[in-house]
């Protein structure tokens, strides 16, 4: 019996030995490639901030489903980055949590917000001031070209032409449907958003809001209809779905676009927030920071808002 198992023996010790050979090889390979040809010690390149999606938070169990989406697009788009999600009330995980468990000692908040406003300039940054790591909150999204691409293709989709004749063209306008703020900075943004959406579509756009500013949605459809546009569409400037999204849809005198989502273009958009906010390199909230709003400023010469994304960027993370 003993000689019979002898064989089965030896080839169990000679894949243990393979295996530990194996090993040491890998962790050999590992030490080796931190050192230079010249025989000194490679330094160990740090890791990136941890990208900090935060997002306001819905009822509607669609809005985190969308959100999640988003950031599975935007990992794809930048494999080697960590990417995490906070929300500021209603979802879990909660910013605070978040921020707590983070892996990394730095960190860079993109709000998933559309213009500025109270929780862009209050909320989020009074978070990141209590958070354990070193903290820099971006610019919201919007806003700037890509947003204006996505609010595009949402309306594409939903049955925007676009290639009509001249009457056509002179009978249809938009109205774009936000969520509203009080703050006046707001309202800007989202003007200029219309501004550029306009010049996209090469009709009027008119901004509205679901709250807290004016005018309403059916009060920019009527002054729309009053002026002899008959084909009034309502597109959706909303991240994610929600009851304020599916009011001003249902308010749409004709076709309503989905909420952006998990567009390509915001993914895109995501990044480049954090990436102009990494360069930047200001704006930091500490923990002791006094929790106003800072975020990073736009290289000289260029407008933090509204500088385009190539469409392809070449990044570390990607090699």
């Amino acid at each position: 019996m003993t000689a019979s198992n002898h064989p089965q023996d030896e080839s169990t010790t000679l894949d243990s030995t393979a295996h530990l050979m194996n090993r040491i090889s890998s962790q050999l390979a590992d030490q080796l490639s931190l050192v230079s040809l010249n025989g000194t010690r490679r330094p160990v390149p740090p890791a990136p901030p941890a990208l900090v999606l935060v997002a306001h938070g819905s009822r509607d169990p669609r809005a985190l489903n969308t959100v999640r989406a988003l950031m599975d697009r935007v990992r794809e788009l930048r494999p080697g980055l960590p990417v995490h999600l906070g929300h500021i009330e209603l979802n879990e995980p909660r910013l605070p949590d978040t921020l707590t468990q983070l892996p990394t000692a730095e960190a860079i908040l993109v709000p998933l917000l559309l213009s500025r406003g109270y929780h862009v300039k209050q909320d989020i940054p009074e978070l990141a001031a209590k958070a354990q790591a070193h903290a820099r909150v971006a610019p919201p999204l919007g806003p700037h070209p890509l947003l204006v691409e996505t609010l595009y293709d949402r309306l594409v989709e939903a049955g925007w032409r676009t290639r009509t004749d001249d009457q056509t063209r002179r009978a249809s306008a938009v109205v774009l449907a936000a969520a509203g703020s009080r703050d006046p900075d707001s309202r800007l943004d989202t003007t200029r958003t219309a501004h550029l959406l306009a010049a996209r579509l090469g009709v009027p756009v008119v901004p509205a809001y679901a709250s807290a500013a004016t005018p309403a949605v059916p009060e920019a459809i009527h002054t729309l209809t009053a002026r002899g546009h008959h084909r009034v569409a309502v597109a959706s400037c909303f991240t994610a779905p929600g009851r304020f999204a599916t009011q001003c849809a249902e308010q749409a005198p004709w076709i309503a676009s989905a909420p952006l989502g998990a567009h390509p273009a915001m993914a895109r958009l995501v990044l480049h927030r954090y990436d102009q906010t990494l360069a930047a390199g200001g704006g930091a909230i500490s923990p002791r920071g006094a929790g106003l709003y800072r975020c990073a400023a736009p290289p000289r010469g260029r407008d933090q808002y509204n500088a385009l994304a190539p469409a392809s960027e070449p990044h570390p993370a990607n090699a």
